[in-house]
């Protein structure tokens, strides 16, 4: 377990939610699963509780805490795709897995996680400034999945 880990809070799917991401993006992982060694205020004995898990390269625990706590857009997780192909296959897998599409590149998967697919495109115009960040920014707020050949075209004017 890395030393700075993200933990999740869910409902009691923490398992099924870290089998999805592990399945669905690279350098992704389901680690150990460890099951509650006594009863607890949301659960058994033997429920699983806690699952270590990877989601591109980062480290996180799924904590099956009950329904008290709900996630929100204050957390996501940021993606970056290299063109349209995998944009749509980051965008299609979640939101057609239960979740929900959002603006400007965001959605949330069934668990009410927030992803955000950003395009690098989108984000290298952005770091450039000027007209060309003014002119990709104004395209990417009528968006909801972003459009790269899109943005591109704003990128150039």
């Amino acid at each position: 377990m890395a030393k700075n880990t993200i933990c999740l809070w869910f409902d009691k799917d923490a398992e099924e939610a870290a089998k999805f991401y592990a399945q669905t993006f690279p350098d992704s992982a389901v680690g150990a699963i460890i099951r509650a060694p006594g009863d607890y205020p949301d659960g058994k004995v033997g429920n699983v509780l806690v699952v270590e898990f990877t989601v591109a390269g980062v480290s996180c625990v799924g904590l099956n805490g009950g329904p008290t706590f709900k996630h929100n857009e204050a957390f996501s997780f940021q993606i970056s795709t290299e063109n349209q192909e995998e944009t749509d296959r980051y965008w299609n897998a979640i939101v057609g897995n239960g979740g929900q599409e959002s603006e400007c590149g965001w959605c949330k998967d069934r668990w009410g996680i927030s992803w955000q697919i950003t395009p690098r495109v989108l984000m290298d115009a952005m770091r450039a400034g000027g007209i060309e960040a003014k002119r990709a920014f104004d395209a990417m707020m009528k968006m909801q999945k972003i459009d790269v050949g899109v943005i591109e075209a704003a990128v150039r004017g």
